[in-house]
């Protein structure tokens, strides 16, 4: 199978562990490299001149503290320097799970948000999103808003409602290899159109089941792939091509 992870944080990773995973894996075609704030920014983009394989999206991660207006503004500014370089913006969206923690108020970060999805509106790129459950509508209002249908939701969890929705719209969702144990996750595939369907790992963030004790590997989505095959009564040849296609269609791949 020749496979793209359509969403990992490979600058998370250690040096060897990512020339291992760029240099020894013929049938990974490309790593979509999404990233957290400038600093993760800055390196997916040197990893990326390392590794052609490598194709950073930069953006500001929900699932932390805002970024001041300062902040924002040099990380926006960076972005837009560096706007030939990036397949896409990413990783952004809404704080779920921070919310379920602290309780924070989500209203700055739909502003920030709403930023997010202007620029990538202006600058023409897909835009990578963290929006899973009673956030996703919000998101979806947003990308409306600005007439953006580029937009990847990676690791989607929500409702039928807001699924059917983002059917309509034509939005892609990605997934991760917990659809090999994870009930939830095998319904979406279920009722999920394979052509705006990717796979990912979200490394180096850890899996259950067959993964237990392994390290986020691009090759677990071998597995994946197995998994929606079988849930879409086709072959695993047949899914993986498929899979491959959209991502390089979404998202610009041409090496």
């Amino acid at each position: 199978m020749i496979m793209i992870d359509a969403h990992i944080h490979l600058d998370r990773y250690q040096d060897e562990e990512i020339k291992q995973m760029v240099l020894d894996s013929a049938h990974i075609e490309a790593l979509i490299s999404v990233s957290f704030h400038l600093d993760s920014s800055k390196r997916n983009l040197l990893l990326a001149q390392k590794y052609p394989k490598v194709k950073p999206a930069f953006g500001y991660h929900p699932e932390q503290t805002l970024p001041s207006e300062n902040e924002l503004n040099v990380l926006l500014n960076w972005m837009d320097d560096h706007r030939d370089e990036m397949i896409a913006v990413g990783e952004v969206g809404l704080p779920f799970y921070l919310r379920q923690e602290q309780g924070i108020s989500i209203a700055s970060y739909l502003e920030v948000l709403e930023v997010f999805i202007s620029k990538a509106k202006i600058w023409d790129k897909p835009i990578v999103l963290h929006a899973v459950y009673d956030d996703a509508p919000l998101v979806c209002d947003l990308l409306e808003k600005y007439s953006v249908s580029k937009a990847h939701f990676h690791w989607f969890k929500g409702e039928q409602k807001t699924i059917d929705r983002m059917i309509r719209n034509g939005y892609h969702i990605s997934i991760t290899p917990d659809v090999v144990y994870e009930q939830e996750i095998q319904q979406l595939v279920s009722v999920y159109p394979l052509e705006r369907m990717m796979v990912e790992t979200d490394g180096p963030w850890p899996f259950e089941g067959p993964f237990t004790g392994k390290m986020t590997h691009p090759n677990m989505m071998e597995e994946s792939i197995r998994k929606i095959a079988l849930l879409k009564e086709l072959s695993a040849e047949e899914v993986s091509d498929v899979l491959h296609q959209n991502t390089k269609g979404f998202y610009h791949i041409t090496t």
